[in-house]
């Protein structure tokens, strides 16, 4: 072989090693670019480690586990000791240990109350079960409102480029005598006001990162963005009183508001048989010691088994103010109810009707993106042949972009609205979630807006 024939195949070798290290070190900074960057699942799982408003429901919860624990605790058995000292005047002492052991055999207004309490402890855990689904809500809604963000900051800065090329191009046609200088001072005017666009998108995507910073306590990195394959779902089942239905049996904050409502009318009982008698079973045991105590019973240990029958007869009008106030809160607990059923099920037709509507925005935003960058293309073309204006360009420029932006926040809004209607009906959990986060790809695959070209 000759020698010019060995240093081509040694130059080969080296480019083609120099190739393939390029090629590794591109897949190496793709594989760490979506390792770097946030599903949905992710920001949820630090959002509930560190979400205050689900760890006040928690403590709630257990405020009321130990409210119900001290109403229970009346029932059972209670002991009481008792040491008491004297001393006489004539310097003899006497000591007493006394010993009292009762139980509660028949005390209505106490077990009212605790069944009161107990009905509370549902309605916190019902409340607990809305607050875990708004997390998952408040979350989505974070999630995609710094999606949608970031799609209107891509839209502005395009539409800014694609001006300042339009700016270019203005000033040397104007130089070469092809058109006037009021397109190039056009074209500026309207570079400009993109300018201000993307300024308005910047601030509006860092309000939207520090809304979701705010749910998991720390900076969000990169999100991964819905795959452009998104296709529009009708909710299911598709009768909107099917999901109001659903919504007014399964939804747990309506459910914790009908146990309160419950609750209130216990304690209403509760406080009418504070007029009831009241039986008991006691044990008394007592002893003496001292040289003040007799011989006779000194160190000697007395114990009495009595039933005790206890009926209210005067407390000032207490018990009838207790009893009158009961009715007032059961009043206004069974207000708040239907309050909150009102509330319910205007919500959950907002939000049904919310996905139908997005539904059919991704196909005439779609529609509407294509057709945009037909007409940009012919409006280029038919600048270049004379026909159309500086001012046509810009305005198809502007149209692209708008269409382009239309387009992402449809297709965010049907997933959010979707997330919510299953919010509304007592279905959202971490496992919808995860339904929702099978639509998400890394940021480098993602959807963008298109460049204006």
């Amino acid at each position: 072989m000759s020698p010019l024939m060995k240093r081509l195949l040694r130059r080969g070798r080296r480019l083609a090693s120099a190739a393939l290290l390029g090629a590794g070190l591109m897949g190496l900074a793709g594989m760490a670019q979506a390792q770097a960057s946030q599903d949905l699942l992710q920001v949820y799982a630090q959002a509930r480690a560190a979400d205050p408003r689900l760890a006040q429901a928690q403590a709630l919860r257990g405020v009321q586990q130990q409210s119900t624990a001290q109403a229970r605790a009346a029932l059972l058995p209670q002991w009481n000791l008792e040491l008491a000292a004297s001393r006489q005047p004539g310097g003899a002492h006497q000591q007493q240990l006394s010993s009292r052991i009762s139980q509660a055999l028949f005390d209505l207004s106490r077990l009212r109350e605790w069944d009161a309490e107990s009905r509370l402890l549902s309605a916190e855990e019902a409340q607990l079960q809305a607050a875990e689904q708004a997390l998952c809500a408040r979350v989505a809604s974070a999630y995609f409102g710094v999606l949608s963000a970031q799609a209107a900051l891509r839209n502005a800065q395009a539409n800014e480029a694609a001006f300042a090329a339009q700016v270019g191009q203005a000033q040397k046609r104007f130089e070469a005598g092809l058109s006037a200088a009021v397109d190039v001072e056009q074209a500026r005017t309207y570079h400009q006001l993109s300018r201000g666009s993307s300024l308005q998108a910047q601030e509006a995507l860092e309000d939207a990162r520090a809304a979701l910073a705010e749910i998991t306590g720390q900076a969000p990195a990169d999100l991964q963005g819905l795959s452009p394959a998104l296709q529009a779902q009708p909710p299911q089942p598709a009768s909107r009183e099917a999901w109001v239905e659903q919504a007014l049996r399964q939804n747990p904050a309506v459910r914790a508001e009908a146990l309160r409502l419950q609750a209130s009318e216990d304690r209403m009982a509760a406080s009418r048989a504070a007029h009831l008698p009241s039986l008991s079973l006691g044990v008394d045991s007592q002893r003496l010691q001292g040289a003040a105590v007799p011989a006779s019973l000194e160190g000697r240990n007395e114990h009495t088994v009595a039933l005790r029958l206890s009926i209210p007869l005067l407390a000032g009008g207490a018990t009838q103010a207790q009893s009158r106030r009961a009715v007032y809160q059961r009043d206004a607990q069974r207000e708040l109810l239907e309050q909150a059923r009102r509330a319910l099920q205007r919500e959950t037709q907002a939000q049904y009707q919310a996905v139908l509507l997005s539904a059919q925005l991704l196909d005439s935003t779609a529609a509407a993106v294509q057709a945009a960058n037909e007409a940009l293309a012919a409006t280029r073309a038919g600048q270049a042949l004379g026909t159309r204006s500086m001012t046509d360009l810009l305005l198809a420029i502007q149209s692209q972009t708008a269409a382009q932006g239309a387009h992402e926040q449809a297709r965010h809004r049907h997933v959010l609205a979707t997330v919510l209607l299953q919010q509304a009906a007592g279905q959202l959990s971490e496992a919808s979630l995860a339904t929702v986060n099978q639509l998400l790809q890394a940021p480098g695959k993602a959807s963008g807006a298109k460049e204006n070209s």
